[in-house]
């Protein structure tokens, strides 16, 4: 498991090469994001830092994010016409989301890291990346 103060040292590397500078906003932000599991959106984001920093626009979260995944120290797990969720873990992996609840969960699969690519997509752009996201109801709301 990688450690806290390894991810941050990560962190601060990306935001130099970046030019990016290193505010305590930015800081907490990206602390907080840190071991969330839950693929929060910058709503929920600026809930978390407000407590730890009142004054804090919701705009410098939402901007700092954005900045974060141009970056690649974020990446968005899009919400197909829900706001933007922001994942931590850049690392290659997939996403199932709940249609009631909305939660997201990582899940790891070689077999869908595998999936290859079409030739005529190959040939028409430049493909950077490959995610899968399963949809449907987890076991909480089959309850």
């Amino acid at each position: 498991m990688v450690k806290d103060s390894d991810t941050l040292e990560v962190f601060q590397q990306k935001c130099k090469e970046g030019k990016l500078k290193l505010t305590p906003q930015r800081i907490a932000i990206y602390q907080s994001l840190l071991n969330d599991k839950e693929h929060p959106c910058a709503n929920t984001v600026f809930q978390k830092i407000r407590e730890r920093i009142p004054n804090i626009s919701f705009d410098t979260v939402n901007r700092t994010l954005l900045s974060f995944v141009d970056l690649g120290i974020l990446k968005v797990v899009e919400g197909y016409g829900r706001p933007k969720r922001f994942d931590p873990d850049t690392d290659s992996h997939h996403h199932f989301q709940c249609l009631k609840c909305n939660r997201i969960t990582d899940f790891y699969d070689k077999t869908f890291d595998a999936i290859a690519v079409p030739k005529d997509l190959k040939s028409k752009f430049m493909i950077t990346g490959k995610k899968v996201v399963l949809e449907g109801v987890c076991q909480l709301c089959r309850k």
